[in-house]
């Protein structure tokens, strides 16, 4: 005959897995990384997502961004959560899993700006084709970086290129004002945004101006004590 305390015992048991059960999917919480993320490789169709960390007031780059100081005042604020080291450049727990989900990319489409800043990544952001739609060439970048390719003949070209170039692969798609074009042209398939819990209350907006609203659908939301990371599908 089981005791009381075993009954309960088993009720709450069942009462626990059955609360496990029921949350959605999209509801990632503290803890459950092995257990409910899938394989970054598992996806077939090719992507185009945006990567991006913002503060809670949409700041992606704090005050005086420029080449000689990539990313404005305290930028690395807005990175913290990788658990980059001197001896660990991949970063640590979530910060290497997106890491690796990144470069497990098969083409990068990234605005001039941001490019120009990183002086291209010196020609290898992870060994894959890198492309800049801007309406001025840069012979001196492409003849000094083969892997790099600036397509003056609009978004759509250049997203084409870069899928083309990605094959079964996603796209990496980098900075604010080409993601704002590629959501224009409807080109922009995700957004995987890395919110962190900070108020920069001035520099570079990711989202300053929009066309036209633009409606999302939240697939996954992963919730830590250094960020939130939110990802959308954008609703065709």
């Amino acid at each position: 005959m089981r005791t009381v305390g075993q009954r309960d015992a088993k009720h709450n048991a069942a009462r626990l897995k059955k609360q496990r059960m029921s949350i959605p999917p999209f509801a990632i919480r503290r803890g459950d990384m092995e257990e409910m993320i899938p394989p970054f490789g598992e996806e077939q169709m090719s992507n185009s997502v945006l990567y991006m960390s913002m503060s809670l007031d949409g700041y992606i780059a704090g005050p005086d961004d420029r080449p000689g100081n990539p990313g404005g005042d305290r930028f690395m604020r807005l990175h913290d959560w990788y658990g980059f080291q001197e001896s660990n450049a991949g970063g640590t727990g979530w910060g290497a899993h997106f890491m690796a989900e990144s470069q497990a990319t098969g083409a990068v489409l990234a605005g001039r700006r941001t490019v120009e800043q990183v002086d291209h990544w010196g020609g290898d952001s992870h060994g894959v084709p890198i492309f800049v739609p801007s309406h001025r060439p840069n012979p001196e970048a492409t003849a000094k970086y083969p892997l790099v390719t600036y397509v003056t003949n609009g978004i759509e070209s250049a997203m084409a290129q870069a899928k083309a170039a990605a094959g079964d692969r996603n796209v990496l798609v980098l900075g604010a004002y080409t993601a704002q074009q590629a959501l224009k042209a409807g080109l922009l398939d995700e957004l995987q945004i890395h919110q962190i819990p900070v108020l920069f209350g001035a520099g570079r907006r990711m989202f300053d101006v929009l066309p036209q609203r633009v409606e999302l659908e939240i697939v996954k939301v992963i919730d830590t004590p250094d960020a939130t990371h939110i990802r959308y599908r954008v609703k065709r």
